[in-house]
């Protein structure tokens, strides 16, 4: 199978739960367990191959310009991470759906689980650093929908927005210093980043993308000072915690410090920050679990001290501590998830995770007693359980650190004691004791469903503690193998002799328990203790950053528009002046053109209309004819610069701008109030003759000037009709070269079209109706309402004007002409309909659905698209060709029409569902509630009364 598919297939997994949840609870959780269990036996079928030393690989162009590549493989390090998410998410998928009520809505709760998996597949099979990235974003949005899974929680709210702030904010971290990794390599893919070591530890960018890429693995496992979200995001449901912060989503952050070992590690900074901050998140971690009475919350703390260990092994540069990382890994991932489970078995039967409320469960509930304690003695490296070897194996490359380093010898063996301690409290202080008679709920073990998890969980601890080569050498040599980059070897054994490992682990066990037995007045003393609280300091520098962000905004603005367009204004100024003044513009290498009458007369006209518009604006209607009188100009100077589809583009927006605007303004006062002072109007008239200089100023120093650079239109001259089988270049920029832009816009015109009308929706209810029907016109109407020469020359010149749009649509793509015109010519005669016969009159008589009109044009045009799929070309590419058809001459067909099509569907049906929008609006408000519509179809004697 392969990587790109193992990855795909949890995504059309979350598909499956919300469809089939109507079905039943079982249904929708074996739906979702059936596509982990496929992408899981993908996976296992590469074992062979990756065993023998190959790498498993699929390649994909996305986006090649950018080198963001959809590349997967899958080598020893996929391997290992691909089991522990597919595998330990089978058993959470199964014990989840025990261990929700009914009230929990499970298809939601799949979805969003089968989304987190798949992100995190993502991450450890892409072989792209920018993929990597998509999908390391894409586990912080869907944790924060399983975190906060329960909303009606304060708690589970407060942890998804804790987990996802600083996740997040790590992730732009690394973003920043994966951009910059990419840089030095040469190269996105991580196949040939691992190859440039020796380049990426000698550049001058090392030491920033190393700081950079580490913030956002160090916010993603929880290490220090960034440890305090994992224990708040416990407000999840349990099988979130067992899954997310156990066997997941914290170790992404590792897997990411394995990933770039080859290239990162073995250098002095790598070692003081990695090893460091390893070393003191497995410490504190320890011992803020050894004095939680929440069960999750000891989990939680000792999961982040268990992630520093691995850190700091990482952290160490050798070969054999990441051999030992990547075992503790595994072995984490078995104990931690079973113990999670376990917590969620007592809560769930008991009615509490408080430690203090519990006892005596050994006899109510041996089965959830058994697995319990064989996972927290390997969670206290207890032999001969697996926890006991990787805990050794720590132990043992802390001992062997030059002399300069033993401290760390002396840290991890206090955090293992530590360790030891909270597992034995996790065991003697809820199943041992005698039993009591206030639990909330009567204990006893769970149904087979909700123990058979953890219980296999159990006997693979103890499997590969008594057998680890067997059970799990084989895995870790591989995995180690990608890690270091050469052929890893493991000798894993129970008993290496009397080393200094041994007699640290001793030291361990003994102090873990002295700790246990006065773990009472150690409580006291910890919780008289002062001591900073982190989320306290992320909650006060949090709402310090607010104040402070809110504080800058209030001084920068107050809703005001014109404040905030002055701003703008002169902040582009400076920018662009400052861009002048430092920059290379050269000399001027163009002769000025003479002026000729013509043109100075528009430009004459065109300064007479925006003047008359600045003296003359609160007059709205006068200033709607300005406008549109240096609409037309404008068009007159495309025309005069050989522009004519700009020019015929111009004259079409201009016309239907204007009459739809005229509609919008029958219903506003006819006046606007001055609400300025004058020395403000002053002010802002020189803002923005400032800016109207200035812009003018850089187009003429632009236009006297010869630059450097080719102009893009000279590709577009030179390939419209090669690649694009059109000789009007514009329409072939519009449906080919930038056709990704043209679809976006069209796409953009429906949206608004379809918010004007949800808005009128909203208008014709409420208090805005009861205005509506109770409001009178300012001015005397006409008593004349339609016209009957109007009536008849716009029936006249329908079919005419439908047969001049498809006439300009048809020679789009040689002539000037195309979509968007013909679209909004069409509009146009529509619009001249309900003008001159009224709403009620055309509305009547077409039947059109203009909301299946705009998706019908984004359809047709994405299918366009989607056709250059077929044939193996990029999306929207043309195709064309020369057909000769019987009794004519040969003609050119290109499946750019097929675009041009949706175009102009999209236009015609914006531009109608905007006047309908309006139209209602007049009907409510009385405009039509006497109209006789004008029907022309009448009697000679009719026609006559009617005059």
């Amino acid at each position: 199978m392969s990587p790109a598919l193992i990855a795909l297939l949890p995504f059309i997994g979350a598909l499956l739960p919300g469809l089939l949840v109507r079905s039943g609870r079982s249904v929708a959780a074996t739906a979702s367990g059936t596509t982990t269990l496929i992408a899981l036996l993908g996976l296992l079928l590469h074992i062979p191959a990756v065993m023998r030393g190959e790498e498993i690989v699929a390649r994909f162009e996305w986006l090649p310009l950018i080198q963001l590549n959809a590349n997967f493989r899958i080598d020893g390090l996929g391997l290992l991470f691909g089991i522990l998410i597919l595998g330990i998410g089978l058993l959470i998928i199964t014990y989840a759906r025990f261990y929700l009520s009914r009230q929990d809505s499970v298809g939601k709760f799949y979805t969003y689980l089968m989304l987190f998996q798949g992100a995190m597949m993502g991450i450890v099979l892409s072989d792209n650093i920018l993929l990597l990235l998509v999908f390391w974003e894409l586990t912080s949005l869907s944790s924060f929908l399983l975190i906060g899974y329960w909303r009606h929680l304060p708690a589970g709210r407060q942890g998804a927005r804790m987990a996802l702030t600083v996740t997040g904010m790590g992730g732009l971290a690394m973003i920043a210093g994966m951009l910059i990794l990419g840089q030095i390599a040469g190269s996105y893919d991580i196949s040939q980043i691992l190859q440039s070591k020796d380049a990426i530890q000698a550049s001058p960018l090392y030491l920033p993308a190393l700081i950079l890429i580490l913030i956002g693995a160090f916010t993603k496992s929880a290490q220090f000072p960034f440890h305090f979200w994992l224990p708040h995001a416990m407000a999840a449901p349990t099988p979130v915690s067992a899954y997310l912060h156990s066997a997941t989503m914290v170790k992404a952050g590792l897997f990411l410090l394995a990933r770039l070992w080859p290239v990162l590690s073995g250098t002095p900074e790598w070692f003081w920050i990695v090893a460091t901050t390893g070393l003191i998140t497995m410490l504190l971690g320890a011992a803020i679990a050894l004095f939680k009475d929440d069960l999750k919350a000891l989990l939680a703390f000792s999961t982040v001290s268990h992630l520093g260990l691995i850190t700091m092994l990482l952290g160490f540069g050798t070969e054999e501590a990441a051999i030992a990382a990547v075992f503790h890994i595994i072995n984490h991932a078995t104990f931690k998830a079973a113990l999670f489970m376990t917590a969620g078995i007592i809560d769930h039967e008991t009615g509490t995770r408080s430690i203090a409320r519990l006892g005596g469960l050994r006899k109510l509930m041996p089965v959830t007693f058994l697995i319990g304690t064989v996972a927290a003695l390997s969670m206290a490296g207890i032999p001969p359980l697996n926890g006991f070897l990787s805990k050794e194996m720590m132990l043992y490359e802390a001992s062997h650190l030059d002399q300069a380093r033993q401290l760390f010898m002396v840290v991890a063996t206090v955090a293992a004691l530590f360790s030891v301690g909270y597992s034995l409290r996790f065991i003697f202080h809820v199943f041992t004791g005698p039993e009591r008679d206030d639990y909330p709920h009567h204990p006893h073990d769970p149904g087979f469903g909700m123990w058979a998890g953890p219980a296999l969980l159990a006997v693979l601890v103890v499997l590969i503690g008594l057998f680890p080569n067997t059970m799990a050498g084989w895995l870790v040599d591989a995995s180690a193998t990608a890690v270091t980059q050469h052929a890893a070897h493991s000798h894993i054994y129970l008993w290496h002799g009397v080393n200094a490992a041994l007699i640290m682990s001793i030291i361990a066990i003994a102090g873990g328990a002295a700790l246990l037995g006065g773990h009472r007045p150690l409580l006291a003393a910890w919780d008289a203790a002062p001591r900073p609280e982190a989320k306290s300091i992320f909650d006060g520098l949090l709402l310090a950053c607010v104040r402070a962000g809110r504080g800058l905004t209030d001084r920068l603005t107050n809703g005001s528009m014109p404040r905030a367009l002055t701003g703008f204004t002169l902040a582009a100024l400076f920018a662009g002046c400052y861009a002048w003044y430092t920059g290379a513009a050269g000399k001027v290498t163009r002769p000025m053109l003479p002026i000729e009458p013509v043109p100075f007369i528009g430009w004459l006209l065109v300064m007479t209309a925006t003047g008359c518009m600045v003296f003359f604006h609160r007059v709205r209607l006068l200033a709607l004819v300005l406008v549109a009188i240096v609409g037309l100009i404008t068009s007159m100077f495309f025309a005069y610069f050989s522009a004519p589809d700009l020019a015929l583009t111009q004259i079409s927006v201009e016309v239907v701008t204007v009459i739809l605007l005229l509609l919008a303004l029958n219903f506003l006062p006819k006046r606007t109030l001055t609400e300025t002072s004058s020395s403000r109007r002053g002010w802002h008239a020189f803002v923005a003759t400032l800016s109207g200089v200035g812009f003018g100023a850089l187009c003429y120093a632009i236009m006297r000037r010869d630059f450097a650079f080719d102009p893009i239109s000279g590709y577009m001259l030179q390939n419209s009709y090669k690649l694009g089988g059109g000789d009007n270049v514009v329409n072939v920029i519009l449906v080919d070269f930038r056709g990704y832009d043209t679809f976006g816009e069209i796409t953009v015109l429906g949206i608004a079209a379809l918010a004007i009308f949800a808005l009128t929706q909203t208008l014709l209810q409420g208090n805005s109706a009861r205005r509506l029907l109770n409001w009178k016109h300012d001015q005397a109407r006409a008593g004349d309402r339609h016209p009957l020469m109007l009536v008849i020359a716009t029936r006249v010149l329908l079919p005419i004007s439908l047969v001049v749009g498809i006439f300009i649509f048809l020679r789009g793509h040689n002539q000037p002409g195309g979509g968007f015109i013909a679209g909004l010519v069409v509009a146009i005669a529509l619009l001249m309909q309900y003008m001159a016969s009224g709403y009620a009159w055309a509305q009547t008589r077409q039947t059109i659905p203009y909301h299946a009109l705009i998706g019908a044009g984004v359809v047709a045009a994405g299918v366009t698209g989607i056709g250059a799929w077929f044939n193996d070309k990029p999306f929207l590419t043309s195709a064309f060709g020369y057909f000769k058809l019987p009794f004519l001459e040969e003609i050119e067909l290109a499946t750019a029409m097929g675009f041009d099509l949706g175009v102009f569907l999209c236009v015609v049906g914006a531009v109608m569902l905007a006047l309908n929008s309006l139209s209602r609006i007049a009907r409510r408000a009385g405009e039509t509630v006497n109209e006789k519509p004008m029907d022309i179809d009448l009697s000679t004697e009719q026609q006559k009364g009617a005059l």
